[in-house]
């Protein structure tokens, strides 16, 4: 897909605020569409595609963009904690957060349709931007937790951001989520999916299709919304990621030098903790990107390289659009 003459100058000719939200709005746009369980690898595998229009302009022409993401887009972490002191709707100040952990704006159908057919009242659809790098404990450290383990059983404790709040962290069917859900006002839960299912799938060659129709199953099922209902029970609730993930496994390959210097740098990931060489290469295949979490070497656009093991169909941590978008759906029952 081309990027139109009207988005192209949108991203050329204003602020780097001005061209983020021209391209989280066409991202969220693209992603958003209905979907059907039966088309929807075949689906997510052309949206995929279409976004990436929007990944070669920031890698090759808009690399300066990425500099600027941080600092341009309101990290999720930052919107969860100030969403969790605004005003509630009808006067009711209780609230939860659902964190499925490696939600990705392709998953968003799902959600927006159920939500629409089991009668939640939808009160707000966008993207945020994740921590970067893209990664687990960068998120949960954001919040002010130790790491995502620390939610478990009510562990939070008394020193992150989103005060007061009962905790959980698990990896359990969604029946049994819902059973663990008591009447405390105030909600954090964060559950594994579909990041456990991700890196199961990751290394099998078509991880993309293998994890839709899971999405499809999942949060088609009347077990996730029992237990979405049960957390939006007197509650204002918000569901959300801490990271998404990159398709990999559709990515070209990075051959010659190239190739040679991100297998080099990154093995079988997408970013290196510490400053480094970028190498080269115009446009960049490597950015230096100096976060709240420090300095990193993350991998630029669109991708893979021959790594020992294989290189993974499905991962996080670069500088690709999908990766570092993260949905933020707030509902009540």
């Amino acid at each position: 897909m081309a990027l139109d003459a009207e988005v192209l100058h949108s991203l050329t000719k204003g602020t780097p605020g001005d061209a983020w939200r021209v391209i989280i709005d066409k991202a969220v746009e693209i992603a958003s569409k209905p979907l059907a369980a039966g088309n929807a690898p075949s689906e997510v595998t052309k949206r995929d595609r279409e976004i990436g229009a929007l990944d070669h302009f920031l890698s090759s022409g808009g690399w300066d963009l990425w500099q600027a993401f941080g600092s341009t887009v309101e990290r999720t972490s930052d919107r969860l904690a100030r969403w969790w002191v605004e005003p509630g709707f009808g006067g009711s100040s209780a609230r939860a957060v659902l964190i499925l952990d490696g939600l990705s704006l392709r998953e968003l159908p799902w959600l927006l349709q159920g939500a629409k057919e089991r009668g939640f009242t939808l009160h707000g659809v966008t993207a945020n931007a994740s921590e970067l790098p893209g990664e687990t404990n960068e998120f949960a450290r954001a919040l002010g937790f130790g790491s995502r383990s620390q939610l478990q059983n009510n562990g939070g404790g008394l020193a992150h951001r989103l005060q007061p709040a009962t905790t959980e962290c698990v990896d359990m069917p969604w029946q049994d989520c819902a059973g663990l859900v008591d009447a405390s006002p105030n909600w954090v839960f964060w559950h594994h999916w579909p990041d456990s299912k991700l890196h199961d799938g990751a290394g099998a060659g078509q991880g993309l299709d293998t994890l839709t129709r899971d999405a499809a199953e999942q949060l088609g099922s009347d077990d996730f919304w029992a237990f979405v209902e049960r957390l939006a029970t007197g509650r204002r609730l918000v569901i959300t990621s801490d990271h998404g993930y990159a398709a990999t496994g559709y990515f070209p390959d990075a051959d010659g030098e190239v190739g040679q210097f991100l297998k080099k740098t990154f093995a079988s990931g997408r970013s290196k903790v510490g400053a480094g060489d970028t190498g080269p290469f115009v446009p960049p295949v490597a950015l230096q990107i100096n976060s709240p979490h420090g300095a990193h070497l993350l991998a630029v656009g669109r991708w893979k390289w021959k790594s020992q093991g294989g290189y993974p169909t499905l991962t996080h941590g670069g500088l690709s659009l999908l990766e570092v978008l993260s949905p933020f759906v707030e509902l009540t029952k």
